[in-house]
C-alpha cells in the first residue's frame, strides 16, 4: 500500500491526555476527543486511538472519527495510522511523530468520490500535528495489542543466602573474599570489593567499619563487630575527607540512637528484619496472614503453614520463617488467594508480583515500550579506560567477546569494537578509540546469555538515523528489569566475577540491596539501615554494583522494622525518592553531551492551533473491519455505522475509502519492516450486525460464522474500553503522583492499590 509520512518534527513538550477528563478540569491538557472546524463548516470529531501494533518504536492503530457537513447528518468513519514513538518514562510523556495515514473508511458512504473527499481532508489535518500523550495511557492501551512480546529470560531463581532477624541489624556485603589496598598516607588498608566503609589499621591490625553515626570495630573482618567510640584520628580523618556528597546531611536526618547489630556476608545474601516477636494479621478476603512489623513483604498462607518473601520481584518459601530452608516458587504457582489480595490492603504493593492482577499487567507493559533519543553524532562521546592493555573474555555459544578490565561495556564483534553507555551504542576500529556514535546495533547481541556481565545490553536499540543524528532507544532490560512467570523482576540471578589488579571495577548484583519494584517509580534499592552506610567516597569505580541505573542514597530512615517513626511510610518514601534521583528513569537525561531531545513536562501547546478539545464523551470506538460503535450508559455497544444506504452495496466491494498514495518516500532502511497481518485494508468486508443482535428481531438469525464475528467484534470492543476506562485512571493517578522533581511514595500515598503503612499505620 502506498502512503504519505510526515517528515521527522522536533519533539515539542505537549501532553496530550488521552482520557476522558474534561479540559476545563485540566487547563493545561488537551483530552480526548479532539475537535476541528474546517473553513466550509465541517466539524470533525476524533477520538481515542486504538493500538494494534507496537514494535521497537513503530506504533500503528486507528481510531474512530465522525464528521459533520454543514445542514447534513453525521458521518461515521475510520483511520488508519502508522507513527513513530519518542518517549520519556521519567516524565511519563509520548510523543508521535512521522505520522502516516495508512487507510480511511468510511462504511456508510457508497459514493466513493465523496469518501475520498473526506479521507484526503483527514490526511491532511492529522499529518500536521504532533501529537504527545500520557505514557500511562499508551500502557493501558498496549493491552490491546495481540501477541505483544514480553521479554521473558532464562534468568537464575536460585535463593541468595537469607537471614532473619528481630533484633536491629545491618547487612554488610563484600563482593566475594575482601580485597585489601593500602593507602600509605592515611596508615591503612580498605576493603576495595564493597560498596561499604571498612577498614583495617596496619598499626594495630584492627578493622573498622563505619555505619551512619556508629563505629565498629572487630579483630576479624568475618565476624565479632561491637560498638566502639574509640576510633583511631588517621581512620576518622580518611572517613570525614572521603565522605561521599551530602553524607553528612544524611547522617543527621532521624538517625537512630540504637546501634544495629553487623552481619557480613561474601555471598549474594538478603536480611529480613522483624521488630521484635511476629506480629501477624489478617488480609482481608483471603486466607492469608501478613508480618505487619516489618518493611519486608512476608506473607504466610494459613492453610499450609508456609511463609513466602518477596525480594527482588522474586517469591521465595519455606515453612518456617527463622532460619528456614527457602526455595523459589513460580509466580504462577502461588496459592489462588494471592490474587485475591484487595487493592486497599495494607500488602497491595506486592499485587505487582503476582500474575493477572492489573498491577502486575501494568508492569508488563511497561517493559515492552522502550526510553527513546535523539542522538547527536557530533557531540555524543565515550571513553573506555583499561587496567593495563584491554583483556576481552569470549562468552561461550556467541560470536561475542566482552573487556574484562574496565568499568564500561565493550564488545569484540568481527574485528570491530562497540561500546555501550548510557544506552547509546559506540564503534572504533580500536578498543581504546577513537570512538563514534554507531548507526548499526550489531545483531550478534541477541546471542548473549544472561549469564554473561555485559547481557543487558543487548535492550539497548537503534532505530534511524541521519547524517547528524542518531535515534535510539532501550528497553527496562537495559536497567536490570526482566519479565519470568507473568511478573517483572530486577537482575538476572547471577554473580557475575568482577576485575582487580589496580582497580577494583564491580559488576550488577541482584541481591543484597533490598530492591523493591513500584509501579510509578520502577526500580529502586534499600539497604536495610539508616542513612550513611552506604559510601564509596574512597573507591573509583562509582556506582557499579547498580550497573548503568547506578544507585541513591536516603532508601529509608529506619534500619529495622520498628523504627519508630513509621518504617513502612518512611521506606516507601524513600524508595519512590531513590529512583527519581540522577534521573534513574531516563538514562539519556544522564548524558552531559550528545542528547538533543527527548519530551519533558512542560508547558501544553497545540502544533495544530484549530484542534481543540470536545465536550463530547471518550465512547467512540471502532472495530478491526472499521464499523463505528458507540458505548452506551449501560456499558453496551450500539453500531453507529449499520444504516440501510450501507447495505445496499454489493457483497464484494472493497472499502471505498483505502486510498493509494505515492510511494516516492520511503522509510529509511533501518526502519522495521512492517507487518501486513495488522493492515485492516485487505481484511473482506464484513456484515455489519450489531454486536446486540436481540435489539433487531428483524434480521435472520446470523450464519455461525457471522455469529462468531460478532462476538468477536464486541470482545475487541470490551477490551478497547477496558484499557481506555484503565488508561484514564493511570494517567489520574499518575498526575496525582507526580509534583515536578519530587513524587510521593507509591505504597501508603497512591489511591488504588495503595493501603496504610504497616503496622497500624504509624505515621
Amino acid at each position: 500500500m502506498k502512503k504519505y509520512f510526515l517528515p521527522l518534527l522536533i519533539s515539542f513538550p505537549l501532553i496530550i491526555a488521552f482520557n476522558t477528563v474534561q479540559a476545563q478540569d485540566e487547563p493545561n491538557q488537551l483530552s480526548w476527543p479532539l475537535e476541528i472546524e474546517s473553513e466550509k463548516g465541517l466539524l470533525t470529531t476524533l477520538y481515542q486511538p486504538q493500538l494494534e501494533s507496537f514494535k521497537e518504536n513503530d506504533l500503528e492503530g486507528r481510531m474512530a472519527v465522525t464528521m459533520k457537513p454543514k445542514d447534513k447528518d453525521l458521518i461515521f468513519g475510520a483511520v488508519w495510522f502508522n507513527a513513530t514513538v519518542s518517549t520519556n518514562k521519567e516524565n511519563r510523556t509520548v510523543v508521535l511523530e512521522k505520522i502516516e495515514i495508512l487507510k480511511t473508511y468510511f462504511p456508510d458512504i457508497v459514493s466513493t468520490e465523496q469518501s475520498e473527499k473526506f479521507g484526503t481532508y483527514l490526511e491532511e489535518e492529522i499529518q500536521s500535528w504532533n501529537l504527545v500523550m500520557s505514557l500511562d495511557v499508551l500502557q493501558a492501551s498496549l493491552s490491546e495489542v495481540e501477541n505483544l512480546s514480553q521479554l521473558s529470560d532464562q534468568i537464575n531463581n536460585n535463593p541468595p543466602k537469607i537471614y532473619f532477624r528481630t533484633t536491629p541489624s545491618a547487612l554488610v556485603m563484600i563482593d566475594g573474599e575482601p580485597k585489601f589496598k593500602a593507602d600509605q598516607t592515611a596508615g591503612l588498608e580498605y576493603v576495595v570489593n564493597t560498596a561499604f566503609f571498612i577498614v583495617k589499621d596496619t598499626k594495630s591490625s584492627m578493622y573498622y567499619i563505619n555505619g551512619g553515626n556508629f563505629w565498629y570495630s572487630s579483630k576479624s573482618i568475618s565476624e565479632g563487630w561491637s560498638t566502639t567510640t574509640s576510633v583511631p584520628e588517621n581512620i576518622k580523618s580518611f572517613a570525614e575527607k572521603n565522605a561521599q556528597k551530602n553524607q553528612e546531611e544524611e547522617k543527621t536526618a532521624d538517625t537512630p540512637t540504637t546501634a544495629p547489630d553487623i552481619i557480613i556476608s561474601t555471598v549474594p545474601a538478603e536480611l529480613i528484619l522483624v521488630d521484635g516477636e511476629i506480629d501477624y494479621k489478617p488480609i482481608d478476603q483471603t486466607s492469608l496472614l501478613y508480618v505487619a512489623n516489618s518493611e519486608n513483604d512476608i506473607i504466610m498462607n494459613i492453610t499450609s503453614q508456609e511463609h513466602f518473601i518477596l525480594i527482588a520481584g522474586r517469591w521465595y518459601y519455606s515453612t518456617s520463617l527463622k532460619d528456614g530452608d527457602w526455595e523459589f516458587t513460580d509466580p504462577e504457582a502461588l496459592p489462588a488467594d494471592f490474587s485475591k489480595i484487595p487493592d486497599n490492603s495494607e500488602m497491595a504493593d506486592v499485587r505487582g508480583s503476582i500474575p493477572g492482577t492489573p498491577e502486575a499487567q501494568d508492569a508488563l507493559l511497561e517493559q515492552s515500550i522502550p526510553q527513546t533519543a535523539t542522538i547527536d553524532r557530533k557531540e555524543a562521546k565515550f571513553e573506555a579506560t583499561y587496567d593495563g592493555d584491554p583483556k576481552f573474555s569470549k562468552i561461550e555459544g556467541t560470536d561475542v567477546s566482552y573487556a574484562v578490565n574496565t568499568d564500561k561495556s565493550v564488545l569484540l564483534i568481527k574485528n570491530k569494537y562497540y561500546g555501550v553507555e548510557e544506552a547509546v551504542w559506540f564503534v572504533s576500529s580500536s578498543p581504546k578509540g577513537p570512538w563514534e556514535v554507531s548507526t548499526e546495533r550489531p545483531s550478534e547481541v541477541d546471542q548473549i546469555p544472561p549469564e554473561a556481565p555485559v547481557y543487558n545490553v543487548k535492550y539497548v536499540y537503534i532505530y534511524e538515523s541521519t547524517p547528524e543524528v542518531v535515534y535510539v532507544g532501550y528497553l527496562p532490560g537495559y536497567t536490570y528489569s526482566y519479565v519470568y512467570g507473568g511478573v517483572v523482576v530486577y537482575g538476572t540471578g547471577y554473580t557475575y566475577p568482577y576485575w582487580y589488579r589496580s582497580y577494583y571495577y564491580p559488576r550488577p548484583v541482584t541481591y543484597g540491596y533490598g530492591v523493591h519494584y513500584n509501579p510509578y517509580t520502577g526500580w529502586g534499592f534499600t539497604v536495610g539501615m539508616s542513612y550513611g552506610w552506604v559510601s564509596w567516597g574512597y573507591h573509583p569505580y562509582g556506582g557499579g554494583y547498580w550497573g548503568p541505573r547506578g544507585y541513591n542514597t536516603g532508601y529509608r530512615h529506619g534500619y529495622n522494622a520498628g523504627y519508630y517513626n513509621g518504617a513502612r511510610n518512611g521506606y516507601r518514601a524513600g524508595y519512590a525518592a531513590g529512583s527519581r534521583n540522577n534521573g534513574n528513569q531516563n538514562m539519556y537525561t544522564k548524558r552531559g553531551n550528545g542528547v538533543k531531545n527527548t519530551p519533558q513536562r512542560g508547558n501544553v501547546n497545540t502544533i495544530n492551533s484549530k484542534a481543540k478539545p470536545s465536550t463530547k464523551p471518550n465512547n467512540m470506538y471502532t472495530d478491526k473491519a472499521g464499523n463505528v460503535y458507540q458505548q452506551n450508559k449501560n456499558g453496551g455497544f450500539d453500531n453507529k455505522s449499520n444504516k440501510p444506504n450501507a447495505s445496499q452495496r454489493p457483497a464484494n466491494s472493497q472499502k471505498p475509502a483505502t486510498q493509494d498514495r505515492p510511494n516516492n518516500q520511503q522509510r529509511p532502511a533501518t526502519q522495521p519492516a512492517k507487518q501486513p497481518s495488522t493492515q485492516p485494508a485487505k481484511q473482506p468486508q464484513q456484515s455489519r450486525q450489531t454486536t446486540q443482535p436481540a435489539k433487531q428481531p428483524q434480521q435472520a438469525r446470523p450464519t455461525n460464522n457471522q455469529s462468531q464475528q460478532q462476538r468477536s467484534s464486541q470482545q475487541q470492543l470490551e477490551n478497547s474500553a477496558r484499557a481506555r476506562n484503565q488508561g484514564a485512571q493511570n494517567y489520574n493517578r499518575s498526575q496525582q503522583n507526580y509534583s515536578g522533581a519530587s513524587r510521593p511514595s507509591g505504597g501508603a500515598s497512591r489511591p488504588a492499590g495503595g493501603g496504610t503503612p504497616r503496622g497500624g499505620g504509624r505515621r
